[in-house]
């Protein structure tokens, strides 16, 4: 009998080959029950790797469909305050960081230190507001234009002062991280800005839950090969987690 895992992987090349996938054709392939399909399409429409439709699945697709940030922040919300918590307990005193956009890296900025010391500049808008107030940080926030559904900075303005900058640590957003592909986002503006932060940080961090992790976005920001760290949860893929490794690459997770 095939475990959950298995039936998720077929699914999934089922889907790259064919373009669909049908419940009727899966529970004869599977040899399963109607429900467990379901059940098994439910939990990978979860994790963005696809789209239900009546009677079977599509691909997911992030070009067609950049969920406001207010919808973002109810998935996985508890594994994002893990993740951000212990992506904070890496800033040290002194340091100097990027913060750049979404959910994650918000969750990063909430749990900094209320005595840090540290130099913070971002394109979150909502990430500056969570550390505006703190006596410690020394806040850089970067203008140009603000995304709607991420209310995060993004264009020539923004690129421009980040180029001007060095700084220790990135705490970088994703979309998608693929091994293959690399990390991905929905904007293709927002894919530019995150490039120039690699640029101008010593050590790159992804931070990220589990639901991004072999998926693919509309715009690639770069390959996995220019990022050290990556902090997820404990719900990441083993064979996902050791093909990052494999790559070089520090997976932590929480």
């Amino acid at each position: 009998m095939q475990s959950p895992a298995e039936r998720h992987n077929h699914i999934l090349k089922t889907l790259r080959q064919r373009g669909f996938v049908a419940v009727y054709d899966l529970q004869k392939e599977l040899n399963v029950s109607e429900a467990t399909i379901r059940r098994d399409l439910r939990s990978l429409e979860g994790r963005d790797l696809l789209h239900r439709t009546h009677g079977g699945a599509n691909p997911q697709s992030h070009l067609l469909y950049d969920r406001p940030i207010s919808e973002k922040a109810k998935r996985y919300s508890e594994e994002k305050k893990r993740v951000g918590r212990t992506a904070a307990e890496m800033i040290e005193k002194n340091d100097s960081i990027i913060l750049a956009s979404g959910t994650t890296v918000l969750e990063v900025s909430r749990h900094i230190s209320h005595n840090a010391i540290v130099t913070a500049v971002t394109a979150c808008v909502h990430a500056a507001l969570e550390l505006v107030d703190r006596p410690g940080v020394e806040l850089i926030q970067l203008g140009g234009m603000v995304r709607a559904t991420s209310t995060s900075v993004v264009g020539a303005s923004a690129a421009t002062m980040m180029n001007a900058m060095s700084c220790r640590k990135l705490f970088l957003g994703v979309d998608g991280l693929d091994v293959h592909h690399g990390l991905t986002t929905s904007s293709p503006l927002e894919a530019h800005l995150n490039q120039c932060m690699i640029s101008a940080a010593q050590e790159v961090i992804v931070v990220t839950d589990h639901s991004k992790l072999s998926v693919r976005g509309f715009s690639k920001i770069c390959a996995i090969d220019q990022i050290d760290k990556i902090i997820t949860d404990n719900q990441a893929p083993a064979e996902t987690v050791r093909a990052l490794e494999d790559s070089g690459i520090e997976v932590i997770c929480v």
